[in-house]
């Protein structure tokens, strides 16, 4: 059996979003209010399952009627308190520790250190610079006591035997061009003759499995000294 039964627009929505027992979603219960003029009523025909719906009051045990006077008044209710679950009986209680300082227990011996250490360092990851030059014979390098411009054959390959010998196969070339041979534009960088590309099949040639990474900077071809063209202004471009 049906009867009619006034609704506002609003109360229509709250009838919309709940389900079949008169619930809304997920146990709780909203309305949605319009904005704008008073909403006139509506005559709704409901039926008897529809009614006894209405009259079915929300797990809160408050009516549908009361949780939507409250949604439409912004009174929502708190959500509920979180419980840390219990720790079974006989849990020893934790307390944070209060450390102003950095433990150093991993560090105290060298076998803890060589069981947590996390990088290990050996010649095999040493990259080994390597000056050159067009002479026969090493010379010194006066900005660099200790070390010398490798004579381009002999030694060279003799700086490269020692440095194989300690676990060390990687080398980066740094190259002394004659002056004569520099330019503005560093040309002398393109030469498939020049120092660098010759000494590195001398090595490939001598050393087949060696690493060997060369500098891109144009300085050591250039009668400017930059790593780059030096434009009319004097500004440098580095990108070309």
């Amino acid at each position: 059996m049906a009867s009619t039964v006034p609704f506002s627009p609003a109360k229509v929505q709250m009838l919309q979003a709940t389900n079949c027992h008169g619930h809304a979603p997920f146990g709780s219960c909203f309305a949605v209010p319009r904005t704008g003029p008073r909403p006139r009523s509506v005559a709704v025909r409901v039926s008897s399952e529809q009614e006894a719906a209405a009259a079915v009051r929300a797990p809160s045990g408050r009516s549908i009627e009361e949780c939507e006077a409250d949604a439409v008044a912004g009174r929502f209710p708190a959500p509920a308190a979180f419980v840390r679950p219990k720790a079974p009986d006989g849990t020893p209680e934790i307390r944070p520790l209060d450390m102003p300082k950095r433990p150093r227990r991993n560090r105290r011996s060298p076998a803890l250190r060589a069981a947590f250490q996390e990088t290990t360092i050996s010649p095999a990851n040493l990259v080994l610079p390597l000056f050159i030059h067009e002479g026969e014979e090493d010379a010194p390098i006066g900005a660099m006591p200790g070390c010398f411009r490798l004579g381009w054959q002999h030694g060279l390959l003799d700086e490269v035997y020692k440095a194989r010998d300690v676990g060390v196969n990687s080398f980066v070339l740094f190259p002394k061009v004659p002056d004569a041979l520099k330019s503005p534009t560093g040309v002398e960088a393109y030469n498939d003759n020049g120092l660098v590309p010759r000494t590195i099949r001398l090595l490939k040639d001598k050393f087949p499995d060696i690493i060997v990474y060369t500098d891109v900077a144009l300085d050591p071809y250039s009668s400017d000294g930059h790593d780059g063209i030096v434009r009319e202004d004097g500004n440098e471009n580095g990108a070309l």
